[in-house]
C-alpha cells in the first residue's frame, strides 16, 4: 500500500498539543478537569495555532499510573464526562480546524480489567491467555524493570493460580499477550470504535515494550514478527479511515528507530518521537555547544516521504536522558535538575523548560525557536506555551502534570472547586498563577504567549518545516547551529545562538545573487553580499528564521 498516494498527509505540518482531560479545565467545579471544560477552550487552543489535539487516557481506570492503568477501552471515565460529551468535544475541534487522537495504551490493562479479573480466577479461564503467564519462579529482572522506585522485577506472583504473571510496568499493570490472534482481534476493535467516534489517530504507547513478545509461550509467539503486526494495524487505519495516523513512543537509537517506521516502505508508525534529537538538544544547551545538537541530527536516518519525526522539548514523563552517557547526563543534570528533587529514576529530569532555564525569557524562547527549526512536527505539552513550572511537591512525574493555568484567581482558574478538592494543586511560588497564567498573557504583545502564537504561524506558514531535510551550514562559531530546509522552491535559513554572547555568523548561501532575504520573525539587520553570503547578526541565546525566496517572487512576505 503507498500512504504517500493514496491518504492525506495533515499530520507532516500539523501543530500537536498534548493535554490531559482532568488537568486542563474543570467545569463543573468539582475539582477535576473534564471533558465539557476542554470544549469550552477549544478556541484558546485554536488561537494558539493548534491543529492537532492529543488526548492523554481519559478512560475508566483504578489511576494507579496517572489514567494508564485502563479498566474498560471503550469508555470515558465518569469523572470527566460520557460518551455525549467526547464526541462533541471531537465535532467542536473539528470545527475549528483541529483533528483529535487518543492514547492507545495496550501494552497492558489494569488489574482489574474484566479480563484480567477473569483471567485470575482459574487456570481454565478464557482469557487466561490474553495475558503472559509461567510457572516457575523467574530470574533476576531488576535490569528491565521501568520503575527502579516501585519494583524490583517484571513478574509478580499470583496467589490465586500459583502462577506469575509479567509486568512490563506497574505490577497492577499486567502485559497483554499479543501473539494471541483473540488479542489482536480486541485491539482492533478498540481502533475501530474510536475511529467511529471520529478521532485522526492514535499515540500508541511503549511501542517497544508492546511488541516484545518473549516472555510469551512459543505455542502462541512463535509465529508472530511484531513488526508484522505493527503493519497490520497501520494497514486496518487505512482501511478504516485513510488519514489516520500512528504517533509512536520509541525511545530508541535511531538504528533501531527505523524498523519501526518499516524499512523501504514506511508502512508501520506514521511519525515517531525523535528522543534522539531532544536529549542532545538539552546536551548542547547545557554546554553552550550546537555541536551534540548537530551531529546527532546528521545521524538522523532518511525517512520515506510518508513518514515524520515529532519533536518536542517537553512532555509528560520525565525528561529522560537514558540514551546520554553517564558523563553527559551528568552534565545536564548539573545545569537543569542539579537537586536530587529535581530528577528520576537516575536517568530523568522532572522540571519544566522556563524553571531549566531559571527564568531568562531569552533562553526559554531560544528552546521552543529550536525545537520548531528542527524538520518534523513539533509537539507541544499543555502548558508550555505560557511558561508554566512545575510542581516538585508532587510525587514523581506528577511535577509536570500540575493543573492548567488560566487566571491569577484562586486555583489558577482551573476550577471553582474548594483548593482541597482539587485531585492536584497548582504550582506555587514564582510560577504559580498568580505570576504565570493565560489571562494575563493573552493582551501583551511581549508576552511568550505571545511569542508562541508568532512562532505557531511561522511554521505553519513554513510547510518546508515539515517536509524538507536538514542541511547543516558550516560557520565558525561552536555556540551556533545554522541549518537550512529546502522544500520545492521555498527555503528556509534558521539560525541559534546557544551562547550568552552575541554572535555575527556569516553563511554562504548556494544561489544567494538571485536571493531576497525576509526576516520572518521580526525584522533584525541582515546583509548578503553579491557573492551569496548571508551576514546574520545574533544577540546572546538570539535566533533567526530568514525566508530565501528568489528575487521577484510573489509572496506576502
Amino acid at each position: 500500500m503507498d500512504f504517500g498516494e493514496t491518504s492525506d498527509l495533515w499530520w507532516k505540518t500539523a501543530v500537536v498539543y498534548c493535554l490531559d482531560v482532568q488537568t486542563f479545565m474543570d467545569w463543573n467545579d468539582d475539582g477535576i478537569g473534564d471533558f465539557q471544560g476542554l470544549t469550552e477552550r477549544i478556541d484558546y487552543l485554536a488561537g494558539l495555532g493548534v491543529t492537532c489535539l492529543w488526548l492523554m487516557p481519559f478512560y475508566p481506570t483504578t489511576d494507579r499510573d496517572d489514567g494508564y492503568d485502563i479498566t474498560d477501552y471503550y469508555g470515558v471515565d465518569a469523572r470527566l464526562g460520557h460518551h455525549g460529551d467526547f464526541v462533541e468535544l471531537v465535532r467542536t475541534a473539528r470545527d475549528r480546524g483541529m483533528r483529535v487522537i487518543v492514547d492507545l495504551v495496550v501494552n497492558h490493562t489494569s488489574d482489574q480489567h474484566p479480563w484480567f479479573l477473569d483471567a485470575r480466577s482459574s487456570k481454565d479461564s478464557a482469557y487466561r491467555d490474553f495475558y503472559v503467564w509461567r510457572s516457575d519462579p523467574p530470574p533476576d529482572t531488576s535490569d528491565k524493570v521501568v520503575f527502579p522506585d516501585a519494583e524490583d522485577s517484571i513478574w509478580e506472583y499470583d496467589e490465586r493460580t500459583g502462577e506469575y504473571f509479567l509486568h512490563s510496568f506497574y505490577r497492577e499493570q499486567p502485559d497483554l499477550d499479543i501473539t494471541n490472534p483473540r488479542v489482536r482481534d480486541e485491539i482492533a476493535k478498540v481502533l475501530g470504535f474510536w475511529l467511529e467516534l471520529g478521532v485522526a489517530g492514535f499515540r500508541v504507547d511503549a511501542v517497544p515494550s508492546l511488541l516484545d513478545v518473549a516472555g510469551a509461550e512459543p505455542a502462541l509467539g512463535e509465529d508472530l514478527d511484531p513488526h508484522d503486526y505493527l503493519r497490520s494495524l497501520r494497514a486496518f487505519l487505512g482501511r478504516r479511515r485513510g488519514d489516520a495516523m500512528l504517533l509512536g513512543e520509541v525511545n530508541l537509537p535511531y538504528e533501531d528507530q527505523v524498523a519501526f517506521f518499516g524499512e523501504g516502505d514506511g508502512d508501520q508508525l506514521t511519525m515517531i518521537f525523535d528522543f534522539m534529537a531532544m536529549q542532545k538538544m538539552y546536551l548542547s544547551l547545557a554546554r553552550r555547544d550546537a555541536r551534540p545538537l548537530a551531529d546527532t541530527l546528521l545521524q538522523r536516518p532518511p525517512l520515506p516521504v510518508h513518514s515524520q519525526w515529532g519533536v518536542f522539548a517537553r512532555n509528560h514523563d520525565e525528561l529522560t536522558l537514558d540514551k546520554l552517557t553517564d558523563e553527559e547526563r551528568h552534565e545536564v543534570f548539573a545545569a537543569f535538575g542539579p537537586e536530587e528533587s529535581m530528577q528520576l529514576f537516575g536517568r530523568g529530569i522532572r522540571r519544566r523548560v522556563p524553571p531549566m532555564m531559571e527564568g531568562d525569557p531569552r533562553r526559554i524562547r531560544l528552546v521552543y525557536s529550536l525545537m520548531f527549526s528542527l524538520p518534523g512536527t513539533p509537539v507541544l505539552f499543555f502548558g508550555e506555551e505560557i511558561g508554566m513550572g512545575e510542581n516538585l511537591d508532587l510525587e514523581g512525574r506528577m511535577a509536570v502534570r500540575s493543573p492548567m493555568q488560566w487566571s491569577e484567581q484562586e486555583n489558577g482558574g482551573f476550577s471553582g472547586a474548594p483548593p482541597d478538592q482539587l485531585k492536584r494543586p497548582p504550582t506555587a511560588g514564582a510560577y504559580g498563577p498568580e505570576h504565570v497564567n493565560v489571562a494575563a498573557q493573552r493582551p501583551d504583545p511581549d508576552s511568550l504567549l505571545s511569542f508562541m502564537r508568532s512562532l505557531v504561524r511561522a511554521y505553519r506558514e513554513s510547510p518546508e518545516l515539515g517536509w524538507a531535510e536538514l542541511h547543516l551550514l558550516e560557520q565558525p562559531h561552536v555556540e551556533v547551529l545554522a541549518h537550512e530546509c529546502r522544500w520545492d522552491d521555498r527555503r528556509l535559513l534558521l539560525v541559534h545562538n546557544l551562547g550568552p554572547e552575541p554572535r555575527r555568523v556569516s553563511l554562504q548561501i548556494e544561489g544567494g545573487d538571485g536571493i531576497d532575504l525576509v526576516d520572518v520573525l521580526g525584522e533584525a539587520p541582515c546583509t548578503l553580499d553579491a557573492d551569496g553570503t548571508v551576514h546574520v547578526e545574533l544577540d546572546g541565546y538570539g535566533f533567526r528564521w530568514l525566508r530565501l525566496s528568489p528575487v521577484g517572487t510573489k509572496r506576502i512576505w
